[in-house]
């Protein structure tokens, strides 16, 4: 017995040396974010790509270590993407939650208060209590889903001191047919998607049980016509907050640090808005750089464990501030 688990190891030495660093980094990568391809040929395409954005990371993170970047980049689960993939997933959350299709409650412009308040110089709602764990939209579209429940979820808490997990699946798939908006608790709602599928699970049971209602909303506020201070105001004091951001780069796409994001090839217009995320708080690092902490919905894989420091006060950098809102509960 012995001699055949030294002949095994030795084996397994020998057929190892013939591999690269890069493969061996390749399969590693794979195995951490449950990477499964459906041929050999579409693997090797897969590589392909993968070390080409490999190079990418690593010559913008010689930059970054220069102090000509103020951020770092990584492999995250997008690294076996080249631009035009990327691109096309992020088109597919477009401003979805704009659609006139979205079922929403009654809505209204927020009005901070009158004469102004003294703001904190730094919130992070998720040592209140306010935030859930960060979750994975896997390849779907779905976005603004996660956006919208991560705001409720905020607000509930607010509310009734008590976090709860909201279905996004409930929400995509239910909600329009219900009279009273109102979401179902995560664990109870609609079977979910599994993060490395391309697309949401269409079986299970499709009735709703109001009884199993997490958090309903009265409304919401939009944030019209909103600047950077505004939505400071609004994270402040109010909690955590949808908002839509101009994602559709490189740079975003395979960001991996706990630095703030700067992306000046950012756009802030409407038109420029591609996906939807969840400021939680803003601050300050100790180089004086301002940021918004936001929450996306793309896993613990990607980013700070899923979290990302945006650029703030610099003039609206990637369109965070134009298309926010919160429900009213």
């Amino acid at each position: 017995m012995q001699f055949l688990l030294v002949a095994g190891v030795i084996l397994a030495v020998s057929s190892a040396a013939t591999l690269t660093l890069e493969d061996l980094e390749f399969h590693a990568w794979k195995l951490k974010f449950g990477k499964v391809y459906s041929s050999a040929a579409e693997e090797a395409h897969r590589k392909d790509v993968w070390l080409n954005n490999r190079k990418r990371v690593l010559v913008h993170n010689i930059f970054a270590d220069q102090g000509i970047k103020s951020f770092h980049l990584g492999m995250t689960p997008f690294a076996d993407m080249d631009r035009k993939e990327y691109g096309r997933f992020i088109s597919r959350g477009r401003l979805r939650s704009s659609n006139s299709s979205m079922p929403r409650c009654t809505g209204s412009a927020y009005l901070p208060p009158a004469g102004g308040i003294k703001l904190p110089t730094a919130v992070d709602w998720r040592d209140m209590g306010y935030v859930t764990d960060v979750k994975d939209q896997g390849q779907c579209g779905s976005c603004w889903a996660f956006s919208a429940t991560g705001s409720l979820e905020g607000q509930h808490f607010r509310q009734t001191g008590k976090l709860v997990s909201l279905s996004e699946q409930q929400l995509i798939r239910k909600l329009r047919k219900l009279r009273k908006p109102g979401l179902q608790r995560r664990r109870d709602g609609p079977v979910l998607f599994r993060p490395s599928s391309t697309a949401w699970r269409q079986d299970g049971d499709c009735r709703f049980d109001p009884s199993t209602v997490g958090a309903t909303c009265s409304g919401w506020a939009d944030l019209t016509g909103a600047t950077e201070e505004l939505l400071q105001n609004v994270v402040a004091t109010q909690g955590p907050v949808s908002v839509a951001i101009d994602a559709n780069h490189e740079s975003f796409q395979l960001f991996k640090s706990d630095d703030v994001y700067d992306e000046p090839e950012c756009g802030s217009s409407e038109s420029d808005l591609d996906h939807a995320v969840l400021v939680v708080g803003y601050g300050t690092t100790e180089d004086g750089l301002d940021y918004w902490l936001v929450k996306n919905s793309w896993g613990e894989g990607w980013g700070d464990m899923g979290y990302i420091k945006m650029s703030r006060n610099k003039d609206n950098q990637c369109g965070i501030a134009t298309a926010a809102s919160f429900p009213l509960v």
